[in-house]
């Protein structure tokens, strides 16, 4: 890991992200644009970039993530193609240009307001590259059955490729993205913003529910609640104490 990098996890080895904020995206990889042809990071990261890594045919969050992010940038008030780009990626190497321009219609109809195709852009690629892009943003995945674990996060990148910030969540404000990709345009590295470390799981075929650490969320929100409940019972025991001693 990069020094100032920072863990978050999912509670698997194997899935979650090491921030690597200063180090630089691998802006030579190759891919496939949305008609077939060859692209470069480099060609697409010619301003402050949007990076979102997931897969075009998940059934889970990598919807919310990208309809999320479409909602945020139509109220952003910043020129698409001038002041910023969004890059997706898929993770999965089997899907085809026909699945990344299905995502790309649904995220631009989901704009609210005319958006130029060109500054969003669906890519698809080999492993290869798929893995050294990854692996140069420190985001850990892994092929699960017929999908993918992965986090729910996207990368903030300045101009030349460098990390500049990281965005947890399926949903964003226009206010934090647009703080993000103005320290992007100076190349100044930014705080995290986590609202939630989220994963992404996929699911299960023979049950058709998602596969996730249920029984582990359940027993934290009842400790939560538990905890609460006692503070409070403890509170209004003193309190009426105090107003019997009064």
């Amino acid at each position: 890991m990069d020094a100032g990098a920072h863990s978050v996890s999912s509670g698997f080895d194997d899935v979650g992200v090491d921030q690597k904020l200063g180090s630089f995206v691998s802006l030579d990889s190759r891919f496939v644009g949305e008609q077939g042809e060859a692209l470069t990071l480099r060609q697409l990261v010619t301003a402050p970039t949007i990076l979102a890594m997931v897969y075009y045919t998940c059934p889970n969050v990598c919807d919310l993530l990208l309809t999320g992010l479409a909602g945020a940038l139509g109220p952003l008030g910043a020129r698409p193609g001038t002041d910023y780009n969004v890059v997706t990626i898929s993770v999965d190497p089997r899907e085809t240009p026909k699945d990344a321009q299905k995502a790309r219609r649904i995220s631009l109809e989901t704009i609210q307001g005319p958006f130029p195709p060109g500054s969003w852009r669906f890519l698809t690629g080999d492993e290869q590259n798929i893995r050294a892009v990854a692996q140069s943003v420190g985001f850990h995945y892994r092929q699960s059955g017929d999908g993918y674990d992965h986090p729910v996060a996207i990368v903030v990148l300045s101009p030349d490729g460098k990390i500049v910030r990281y965005m947890f969540g399926a949903d964003f404000l226009p206010a934090d993205l647009k703080l993000s990709l103005l320290e992007a345009q100076k190349g100044a590295i930014g705080p995290t913003i986590a609202k939630l470390a989220r994963i992404c799981f996929r699911v299960d075929p023979k049950s058709h529910t998602l596969v996730f650490m249920t029984m582990r969320v359940v027993a934290t929100v009842t400790l939560v609640c538990a905890a609460a409940l006692v503070l409070y019972l403890v509170l209004s025991s003193r309190r009426r104490r105090k107003l019997s001693g009064s």
